[in-house]
């Protein structure tokens, strides 16, 4: 996949790995029992990464029903299952290391990879939650950890009366949100007209959760 990622001058690491304690997130504390946990930097030699995610993962265009047409997916997608390696050693180290951290709170692990390549400011992805299975009525958390140029991740209640969350990501930051955030609160990526490079997001979901 060509993409040109512009990298960061603070992440210089030759090689790739988890660099911070996830003890060290910040939790910011949200509404309706939902919250939020944020590491930058979580992950080292994140632009190495990006590179070799960017050229070995079969991403796949999709298209989906919207209202009376058919679209496309303002992003690239790719999935693994709990059957399925991660395409990278250090993501299942970064599964096992969540799931670990978050297992009281939790209470299972961490199972499937979802990933989305973002190309350019055009890509996108519209409020939701991960309300598909078991996230529609069950606390749950969702990880993301992001590679690549920083892009904001915006929040907001789904009933409205509480301002929005912007949580800029990228080079390795990763935000946890758990709770019910999947189910009382909605989260997206917006297009942006200014320049900006590709992200890469890699979300880690328990079982029955998308």
């Amino acid at each position: 996949m060509a993409v040109q990622l512009q990298g960061s001058l603070f992440d210089v690491a030759d090689d790739v790995g988890l660099r911070r304690p996830l003890a060290e997130a910040r939790r910011t504390v949200l509404t309706h029992g939902a919250w939020i946990d944020v590491l930058p930097g979580w992950l080292g030699g994140a632009d190495l990464l990006f590179e070799a995610l960017a050229e070995t993962v079969s991403w796949r265009a999709e298209r989906r029903h919207m209202y009376d047409n058919v679209v496309a997916v303002p992003r690239l997608l790719a999935h693994y299952g709990e059957a399925d390696a991660p395409p990278h050693p250090v993501l299942a180290a970064a599964r096992d290391a969540l799931g670990a951290h978050y297992a009281e709170e939790l209470g299972e692990p961490f199972r499937t990879l979802g990933l989305c390549l973002y190309r350019d400011g055009r890509d996108s992805v519209a409020w939701h939650g991960d309300r598909i299975g078991r996230g529609a009525e069950e606390n749950t958390m969702v990880a993301i950890l992001s590679l690549g140029e920083p892009r904001p991740l915006l929040l907001r209640p789904r009933g409205g009366g509480a301002p929005r969350v912007r949580q800029p990501l990228g080079h390795g930051d990763l935000i946890v949100m758990g709770g019910t955030c999947q189910r009382t609160w909605d989260h997206a990526i917006p297009k942006t007209a200014r320049p900006v490079g590709p992200r890469i997001s890699i979300q880690f979901r328990p079982r029955g959760v998308s």
